[in-house]
């Protein structure tokens, strides 16, 4: 009996199979999909069992040393589901397996070890127990630890003296037992759901289970998508089968998940990478011996070994955070089409402001779409104020306009929450020389570096190079240094001069990076600890605080410049999204977009809440400029430490691409946006295309090139959601 091993190395130079004998003790353990390890050269190193045959025509062949883990494996669903990432992503297949496991299960050995265990007692013989406690009536505290497991009590080892113990152990009656111990436990649960209205009956009921279809949900913040989702999961687990759900950020994760576990209580698993490194290790575990029915998590969720499934979920379906921008370059949406047709079971996206891809699908009834045009209970919509700031500047209103000031002082009044977004961390977004024009960029990225007060330091957003901050210009010695822009952290500060009695939170990348900062933030808000929230776009998506009346949007201008083709899709996506904090109750909502642009067609659809008028105005531009869902994208990135290099190989793979490709619009190449990171140079190269098979072989054609070039990386990105 022979095994192909793909071993750990993640080069493409060594992205096969390698062929191994199966030693004889291990003929009838090895199963495809399982961990082994094997020698390698001089060395012994860890690989995935692709496949298991009779026979083969090399000779002298190594035979496998062991097996790696017997409970971890891939099963046939995730064997195939790797293959289709390699596909898609152009990525080594090991990768495409590893990506599949948390970091403590990945190929390459892990010496943790993150298992952790109870240890319980157990009787070897209940009749020899009765003898025992009959002969020894003055052994109180053995009879009383023999008794309780006679009743079948569970006894936990620690309960007991060592001495007693070890007694009882020597004379064969008892024994230990260990049990997997879960650091995440859960287990309250009240199967009661809340009464659905008519909409919600209606998206329930049109979500046909036992059938690989995809359903679009258009409904309107508040409008009560999570309850129409706990009904379908609820359908599925009397059918016996499990489901999956997507959620895009951590911080959505808090409330959405405390929902599930009060529905459905130890039947849900959570994946997520704010968790622990153990309790990503006890969740997959649990998921794998098949004790979770639900799997609720982000991006790399759609990867949960979780096997009968009925439904997989995807909440806020627009999010660009399901997809993944460094390799493997994923996107959820795709693998989860993948799983539903696999498992037979329907995929149900639910969004507010839908991707004008999936939107356009649901027209042409490649989706079913669902809509849900109203708030649950006696919630409505809030009514959105653009305010002018161009007037305001004038009168000194740097930040808060008076309307915006006005509307705070009043929520301050009546006991009630105010949002405030501003899509930017960090204290300023510029220091700069006000007598030489000096400004503190990245040496690494040619970044210009932001000013964090909270740690005196200015930071790169990309690098994570940090400087502490200087009182005079390296430039021209002088002490004139100041600071522009405007970010959370500065914000925070001004909020507070302004309101002092007020209680400030502030939710951004910066307060949130300690285990647990999201749960703890979110439960101080739902608690009324919180009279002003600010944040960025992670407070925008799914947060249901029923006493927040009133959010302000500082500079919607930044959302709306951003250099790239769905920029006003974005910006309307952000700014519904955040609108809909408020007013989720039976209190009034409304919202104040401070603007430099009031007329911006994107900030009027926001504004009168017309999704249509966006989605008809964005696909017009997108046909006449040849942009998705008109033709596909891919990005190719050529990146090297050499600047000159670099720029000659763009050249070359331009070049052949010209050369190669027919029908397909070929850009660049241009230097790529954020052209220098960590000291490395990028040019970029985009194609426009209708059929992903015209570009697919010069695609693979390229990665092989430059398998083997150290100087010079290649990043092939299908479908990017940035370029």
């Amino acid at each position: 009996m022979y095994a192909e091993v793909l071993v750990e190395y993640g080069v493409k130079s060594l992205d096969r199979e390698f062929t191994y004998l199966i030693p004889n003790n291990l003929k009838k353990k090895l199963k495809r999909g399982m961990k082994v390890i094997v020698p390698f050269g001089n060395t012994t190193i860890n690989g995935f069992v692709i496949n298991i045959k009779a026979t083969s025509e090399l000779e002298n062949l190594k035979e496998i040393i062991d097996i790696s883990n017997e409970e971890l494996i891939l099963n046939e669903e995730l064997l195939i589901l790797g293959k289709y990432l390699q596909e898609k992503t152009l990525c080594s297949l090991i990768i495409a397996y590893n990506t599949m496991f948390p970091s403590s299960m990945k190929v390459k050995e892990i010496k943790n070890n993150y298992a952790i265990y109870d240890t319980y007692l157990e009787l070897i013989s209940e009749k020899k127990a009765h003898e025992y406690i009959l002969v020894n009536k003055r052994s109180i505290k053995a009879n009383e630890l023999l008794e309780r497991l006679i009743n079948h009590e569970a006894v936990l080892k620690e309960e007991y003296s060592s001495v007693i113990i070890k007694k009882l152990s020597d004379l064969n009656l008892i024994k230990p037992r260990k049990e997997s111990k879960y650091r995440i436990n859960k287990y309250e649960s009240d199967s009661r759901g809340l009464t659905l209205n008519s909409d919600q009956k209606t998206a329930v009921e049109k979500v046909k289970l036992s059938e690989a279809h995809t359903y679009l949900i258009h409904g309107v913040t508040g409008s009560g998508k999570t309850e129409v989702y706990m009904n379908l999961v609820s359908k599925v687990l009397k059918n016996n089968q499990t489901a999956m759900m997507l959620v895009p950020e951590i911080s959505l994760t808090t409330q959405i998940v405390e929902r599930f576990y009060s529905r459905f209580g130890s039947d849900v698993a959570i994946f997520h990478s704010a968790l622990s490194e153990g309790e990503k290790h006890d969740e997959y575990h649990k998921i794998l011996r098949g004790e979770a029915k639900i799997v609720i998590g982000t991006r790399s969720a759609v990867f949960a070994p979780l096997q009968k499934i009925g439904i997989i979920i995807i909440d806020e379906e627009h999010s660009t955070n399901y997809k993944q921008e460094n390799n493997p370059r994923y996107h959820a949406l795709e693998m989860a089409k993948k799983r539903s047709e696999y498992h037979n079971c329907p995929l149900v996206l639910g969004s507010a402001t839908p991707s004008l891809e999936s939107y356009a699908r649901s027209l042409k009834d490649v989706y079913t779409l669902i809509k849900m045009e109203r708030r649950i209970g006696d919630a409505v919509l809030p009514e959105i104020t653009l305010v002018d700031m161009a007037p305001e500047f004038k009168k000194r209103n740097m930040i808060i306009s008076d309307l915006l000031n006005e509307k705070i002082t009043d929520r301050l009044t009546k006991n009630e929450q105010v949002m405030i977004l501003l899509n930017r961390r960090g204290f300023a977004n510029i220091k700069t020389c006000v007598s030489c024009g000096y400004s503190f960029k990245c040496n690494k990225c040619e970044i210009t570096l932001t000013y964090h007060k909270t740690s005196n330091a200015l930071r790169c957003h990309y690098c994570g190079y940090t400087l502490l901050k200087h009182e005079i210009c390296p430039e021209c010695q002088e002490n004139a240094l100041t600071t522009y822009g405007l970010g959370t952290e500065k914000l925070e500060d001004e909020l507070k001069e302004k309101y002092p009695n007020s209680r400030i939170i502030r939710m951004d990348a910066d307060t949130t990076t300690k285990k647990g900062s999201h749960e703890q933030i979110i439960n101080q808000i739902a608690e009324g600890k919180a009279d002003i929230i600010i944040g960025t776009q992670m407070i925008a998506k799914g947060l249901d605080f029923p006493k927040v009346t009133l959010v302000g949007v500082i500079n919607a201008d930044d959302a709306l410049n951003i250099p790239d083709f769905r920029s006003g899709e974005y910006a309307f996506g952000l700014l519904s999204q955040v609108a809909g904090r408020a007013g989720r109750s039976h209190l009034i909502g409304e919202v104040i977009i401070q603007s430099f642009n009031p007329d911006n067609k994107h900030l009027n659809f926001v504004k009168n809440n017309n999704y249509k008028g966006l989605y008809d105005y964005e696909m017009n531009i997108r046909k006449i400029l040849k942009y998705p869902p008109y033709f596909y994208l891919t990005s190719i990135k050529i990146a090297s430490k050499d600047y000159d290099i670099a720029k000659e190989e763009v050249s070359k793979v331009a070049k052949y691409l010209n050369k190669t490709l027919n029908n397909v619009i070929i850009l660049g190449p241009t230097t790529a946006g954020l052209f220098k990171i960590n000291n490395v140079y990028r040019f970029q190269i985009i194609l426009k295309y209708k059929d992903f098979n015209q570009i697919k072989n010069a695609l693979k054609y390229i990665d092989d090139i430059y398998v083997q070039n150290k100087n010079v990386w290649i990043e092939i990105d299908n479908n990017p959601v940035r370029i």
